[in-house]
């Protein structure tokens, strides 16, 4: 294996080791030993790829954000022609990601940010920007689907675009509280609820998705 190629791969081992153990452990409770032990690499590695614990963080709050913006980019609910549609298609895909454990559906970004937000402000601002850039990329779709069904409506999609990301975002809090997926779910399928609320189909409510465990 040439040089190169092992170099991408300890730093690719960190990255994925540090989405990991950071949302499993935490920030503050995850050490470059445990980093180092996860991604199977020497403090050597580490310290050649990154200078400090807080570098591999944001190191991976860019990764977490590149990977996630690729997935949703991708998703098949873009090519629905109704807007209203689109965004309640992400908020029902949104529920499908919910399996596995809590570290594998919990979002990197919320839990780094409720341990760092006054003690490692760079932290807290990568973040903030990659929470917003997400709800962004909403903002089109209920922008109009709020001309079409909520013309008159007082309230901004920009607003609606991140009162999505705070109610999942306190769906995984509330998970980790209880120690499962249903009162996630549950939450989805009430975000789910009062989209439909807001934007109003004039040919009447369509099924509101039960919540439910999802299998692992």
């Amino acid at each position: 294996m040439s040089t190169t190629a092992t170099t991408v791969s300890s730093r690719q081992r960190l990255l994925d080791a540090a989405l990991s153990e950071f949302r499993t452990r935490g920030y503050a409770a995850t050490t470059v030993d445990d980093l180092c032990r996860a991604a199977g690499v020497s403090k050597g590695a580490f310290f050649h790829h990154f200078a400090s614990k807080e570098a591999l963080a944001l190191a991976a709050v860019e990764y977490w954000n590149t990977y996630t913006g690729q997935l949703f980019a991708q998703s098949s609910y873009h090519a629905l022609p109704d807007p209203r549609d689109r965004v309640l298609a992400y908020i029902d895909l949104r529920g499908q990601l919910l399996r596995g454990e809590l570290a594998q559906f919990t979002c990197l970004l919320g839990t780094l940010v409720q341990e760092t937000y006054e003690s490692h402000p760079a932290l807290r601002a990568a973040c903030r920007a990659g929470i917003e850039g997400h709800a962004d990329t909403l903002v089109r779709d209920i922008a109009e689907a709020k001309k079409k069904y909520a013309p008159k409506a007082t309230w901004s999609p920009e607003s609606v675009a991140l009162y999505t990301q705070v109610a999942l975002q306190g769906a995984f809090v509330l998970a980790k509280a209880q120690d499962g997926l249903d009162v996630a779910a549950d939450a989805v399928a009430h975000l789910h609820r009062y989209i439909e609320l807001l934007l109003p189909a004039s040919t009447g409510s369509r099924p509101t998705p039960k919540p439910r465990r999802t299998p692992q």
